[in-house]
């Protein structure tokens, strides 16, 4: 309808990394991106690109982004409210622990057909600060808020299991699952900013021990590494129900899960545009995530 063609080209370059790529995204010349970003960095008055590579915007330059985003998605409800013709898919971007990406988000998002989607995967505990920053429209994140500016929806609680192959077990907790065994078998960590796995065993132990790790930044690889003795992890309840039935895994302590509250949190200004996501998001948690 009336996006800023200038502000397309800026969105592009930074998602695509590259002026080549941007131009063929929108489907005009190299040159033609050039031109736009050096206009609109004549208009603005400062940089808006670092020309990589990869290229990426600024701080400034992200601003006008999220603007250009903003934008696109209201008018994107506001052509359906209108019944006018299509104009391309609005890009929302949105930050997502990779747990639930793996769980439960993806069926929400195929529900919510008309937007493409630029995710951001981060720990649950540090989403939010990518909609605090502005850099995201939306977050699946384990804080409440509030957060100025926007709306928070409690979507209820992912369980985690903290799960080894029996052999595992048996080899590094044959005394029981203390601080000191914990210390020395082989735990899964997915980054820096996973603290799952310190977090249950101060729970179980009323200990904090430092537990030796394998880095392993897959939702999927955890649950494959524990399956081949690699080490013990926190692994999303939905993800090893069946390998737990089968004997395949076994908890370290049973019935000791760890359950981590969700919310989904987004900018107020976006709220109305979002609606249809907003509640494809509820009615998924609602299918897989505990009250």
């Amino acid at each position: 309808m009336f996006l800023d063609p200038h502000l397309a080209a800026l969105a592009a370059v930074d998602r695509r990394g590259s002026f080549e790529a941007a131009a063929s995204l929108l489907g005009v010349t190299p040159s033609a991106i050039s031109q736009r970003i050096r206009a609109l960095e004549d208009r603005i008055g400062c940089l808006l690109i670092r020309r990589g590579p990869p290229a990426q915007a600024t701080e400034t330059g992200l601003r006008l982004i999220r603007h250009h985003d903003q934008v696109a998605l209201l008018e994107q409800a506001l052509a359906a409210d209108m019944a006018l013709p299509a104009t391309g898919a609005a890009t929302l971007r949105i930050a997502v622990n990779a747990d639930s990406l793996a769980t439960w988000v993806i069926p929400a998002l195929a529900a919510t057909p008309g937007l493409l989607f630029d995710l951001v995967i981060d720990d649950q505990d540090h989403s939010q600060d990518w909609l605090r920053r502005g850099d995201v429209a939306a977050a699946i994140t384990g804080h409440p808020g509030p957060l100025q500016g926007c709306e928070t929806i409690p979507l209820g609680r992912l369980r985690y299991r903290a799960t080894a192959s029996p052999g595992f077990l048996s080899r590094h907790f044959a005394e029981g699952v203390t601080a000191q065994a914990l210390a020395r078998a082989p735990s899964l960590n997915f980054s820096n900013k996973d603290r799952l796995q310190e977090v249950w065993a101060a729970q179980v132990t009323g200990q904090t021990p430092v537990l030796p790790a394998h880095r392993i930044g897959s939702t999927q690889g955890f649950v494959d590494a524990a399956l081949a003795g690699l080490g013990w992890g926190m692994n999303p309840e939905p993800l090893v129900a069946g390998h737990l039935a089968a004997g395949r895994l076994v908890e370290l302590v049973p019935d000791r899960p760890l359950d981590v509250p969700l919310c989904w949190q987004f900018s107020r200004l976006a709220a109305p545009a979002m609606t249809p996501l907003t509640r494809a998001i509820r009615t998924a948690a609602a299918r897989h995530l505990l009250v």
